[in-house]
């Protein structure tokens, strides 16, 4: 086959296709992250976080900032093979994500890989930051994001001990795994 890459199969052009071939029956595991400053101080921005509204100043962004909502939707599309958070809802003031929720953005992944026949099984996400303090609202949390994905989604939390932009009070970050399973 001329100018096929070695290890990818090749594509039939469509957008799920574009990362590779989903095996019939077949389940994936992806990754996501993101990661968003706190905005100044003085904002009235509110703080969402894992489809909750938490008190403090909010993170920075197009959006509402949710690191991780955005982190499981990365994962989410990853292991879908039907790109990231950028090719669902663009990026920028004038993009679908502009002044979009978490759990907005949330149910537009869910929907885009339900069209494809594919079924999220679980995730997994962590938060990475000083603040705000995740146990006290840890099951609301992991309620809220499980009704928005449509499956059980497990939340864990920690600090990188006085590290980094997290460990500085800067911002938050949040990583993410998700299985996805072709149900076609």
């Amino acid at each position: 086959m001329t100018g096929a890459t070695p290890g990818v199969p090749p594509s039939s052009g469509g957008a799920e296709e574009d990362f590779g071939t989903f095996p019939p029956g077949g389940v994936r595991t992806g990754m996501g992250f993101d990661a968003h400053r706190f905005a100044d101080s003085g904002s009235d921005r509110p703080c969402a976080l894992a489809c909750l509204q938490w008190p403090g100043v909010g993170l920075e962004g197009d959006s509402d900032g949710d690191v991780v909502a955005h982190a499981v939707v990365d994962a989410v599309l990853s292991a879908a093979l039907i790109g990231d958070i950028g090719s669902l809802v663009g990026v920028g003031k004038g993009s679908l994500g502009s002044g979009a929720s978490g759990s907005d953005i949330l149910r537009r992944c869910v929907d885009a890989v339900s069209s494809r026949g594919l079924r999220i099984e679980s995730v997994s996400a962590v938060i990475i930051g000083n603040r705000p303090k995740v146990g006290p609202r840890r099951v609301e949390a992991q309620t809220a994001m499980s009704q928005a994905v449509g499956c059980p989604v497990s939340l864990t939390a920690t600090t990188t001990d006085a590290m980094g932009f997290t460990g500085r009070g800067e911002g938050v970050a949040a990583m993410a795994t998700a299985v996805v399973r072709d149900m076609r």
